[in-house]
């Protein structure tokens, strides 16, 4: 059922990101306004745009959905998201800066002069962005779903039209101050809630957590399916039901034996108390012995947890070094000591954030069964408030959840949408404003329409499938090139296309349906645990196989690199 007020909140975060983006008119002139901000942001404010940027629909909703789904092992997802800093504060953030290039192709070509590898990273800038951003607009739709309860589309448009408008209009230097609200929105939106339903729910001081039983519903409760659904009964029970249940219409109760049954769209069924929760048949319902293990499980799985979470640790500790819409972000310094000041502040804002989620996760099982029957678990920070917190304390919980759900994607997809203008206008195109708005508006169009087709893959799945290509392509890239003289074109061309290729290919054949258990649902689903190290084997032994072509002012570069902005650079040859 619509509710005004979250619905209200919704709008208001679309329109007022909307009204302050397109104020970019006024103060983004020149190309340099439009990419980097023409560097000259704090690194406070800096920070928190950061922050605004990088806490996507997989921070809000996808750690906790999937943390739910398939345990709290999914939590090492937000450790890894933070923990990325870590290696880019001390090996990445300051150098990177002081290079002085626009984006990661413009980097790529000026440490290692290949007009060529700056074309296979602007590719690579594509695929990445292009992975990130189809989870944002499948949360905004998500999110629309939960809050009006019509189609999933209509957010994914509505978020598609409003960033696309707002960068089109003031690029890097409109979104900064929006970004930097947004990451304070979002931080009260889950936070406050959270603390609040702390407060609020009643239920024996987390005994059920240590039964090895699916979760039960405390109390007749409702589910709603917004979506068709296969559901997995595992006992008999008697539901009232509202909708089609194997092709059949009902209007009263029904019982279910056992087994798999056919849920309609728009379908209600109303569980009594004291019944275990049935799962959608492609998830099943971990045992909370199970669910409390702290290791990644793929799609329920159990086998090869510890590969799987290896895999997960290389992606998100990696990946954030290869993330183009982050990496532009140190370009908006003033210098290389303020890339590292605005790494350290964006450190201690993650950790913040982070907290926030694994408390929905606990809260959502103990609380929210039916969300596992509905198959809807990602949506369990928009829905808990109103299922633990009865009347207007739930509307405006929810409403306030609403709202920093939308605004993580907002900022996200905006950060990802200016990397990916900035690539195809920068790095392919005539360079320009009317080349960067024309970019960002086909760019813009192209992802919201592959974001429609997109269904019935976590959030953060598909989130953590561009970190692990993100890790096996320009992460390698830029440590070697910021660290390693000997990296040459070649050598770095080589593993871009065998690691970024590679882990590409294990994400489309995952979402292809191959590999669907054991070894290969592994090494195709966290593809990270092998291309990472193919990725960096492939550009050491590429280079060293091709070490007449290093470019000849290479300790030159190593110089801009490493030494403060305010030494100047001598000429000389490598």
């Amino acid at each position: 059922m619509t509710e005004p007020l979250i619905l209200g909140a919704i709008v208001a975060v679309a329109v007022g990101t909307a009204v302050l983006g397109a104020r970019g008119v006024r103060v983004a002139k020149t190309p340099a306004d439009f990419l980097v901000a023409a560097r000259r942001v704090p690194p406070t404010l800096n920070a928190s745009a950061i922050c605004g940027e990088y806490l996507s629909a997989a921070s809000f909703l996808g750690i906790a959905g999937l943390a739910l789904q398939e345990g709290l092992g999914a939590l090492w997802y937000a450790v890894g998201y933070a923990a990325g800093y870590l290696v880019l504060l001390a090996a990445v953030a300051a150098p990177l800066r002081r290079f002085g290039a626009y984006t990661i192709p413009d980097f790529a070509e000026g440490r290692l002069d290949s007009p060529l590898l700056r074309r296979a990273a602007t590719v690579m800038v594509l695929v990445i962005c292009g992975f990130y951003l189809l989870p944002q607009l499948q949360g905004a739709g998500l999110t629309v779903q939960e809050a009006v309860g019509g189609p999933a589309w209509i957010g994914v448009v509505v978020l598609g039209v409003v960033v696309v408008v707002g960068i089109a209009s003031g690029g890097m230097k409109g979104i900064t101050f929006v970004q930097a609200f947004q990451y304070w929105l979002k931080l009260v939106a889950i936070a406050v809630p959270a603390l609040v339903l702390l407060m609020l729910v009643q239920h024996p001081a987390l005994t059920p957590v240590n039964r090895a039983a699916p979760p039960i519903f405390h109390k007749v409760t409702k589910v709603e399916f917004p979506d068709a659904e296969v559901v997995r009964v595992q006992r008999p029970v008697t539901v009232d039901a509202l909708g089609v249940v194997d092709g059949v219409r009902r209007n009263g109760p029904i019982v279910l034996a056992g087994g798999d049954y056919r849920i309609g769209a728009g379908t209600t069924l109303t569980f009594p108390r004291g019944t275990p929760a049935p799962s959608v048949a492609s998830n099943a319902v971990l045992s909370y012995r199970q669910w409390e293990l702290p290791l990644v499980r793929i799609g329920g799985h159990v086998a090869h947890r510890l590969a799987s979470t290896y895999g997960v640790v290389l992606a998100t500790f990696l990946g954030a070094i290869g993330l183009p819409h982050i990496l532009v972000r140190f370009y908006t310094n003033r210098d290389g000591v303020a890339a590292r000041k605005t790494t350290s502040v964006v450190l201690l804002l993650l950790a913040c954030f982070y907290v926030f989620p694994a408390i929905f996760a606990l809260l959502g099982r103990l609380e929210a069964p039916g969300l596992y029957t509905s198959g809807q678990t990602d949506s369990v920070v928009l829905a808990l408030p109103r299922m633990a917190a009865a009347g207007t304390a739930g509307i405006v919980l929810s409403a306030l959840t609403a709202a920093g759900a939308f605004a993580a994607f907002l900022s996200t997809s905006s950060g990802l949408l200016i990397s990916m203008a900035g690539a195809l206008s920068h790095d392919l195109l005539r360079r320009g404003v009317r080349s960067f708005r024309t970019s960002a508006v086909a760019a813009g169009v192209v992802v919201t329409l592959a974001a429609l087709l997109v269904g019935g893959i976590a959030i953060n799945v598909l989130v953590g499938w561009a970190f692990a290509i993100a890790a096996s392509s320009f992460c390698p890239l830029l440590l070697l090139g910021i660290w390693w003289p000997g990296l040459t074109w070649k050598g770095a061309l080589l593993g871009l296309v065998l690691g970024g290729g590679a882990s590409s290919l294990g994400v489309v054949l995952t979402i292809a349906g191959v590999g669907k258990s054991g070894w290969p649902a592994v090494l195709l689903g966290e593809p990270a645990i092998w291309t990472v190290p193919l990725a960096f084997a492939a550009m050491v032994g590429g280079s060293l196989l091709t070490r007449r072509s290093l470019p000849r002012d290479v300790t030159r570069k190593l110089l801009a690199l490493h030494l403060p902005e305010r030494v100047r650079v001598p000429e000389v040859s490598g």
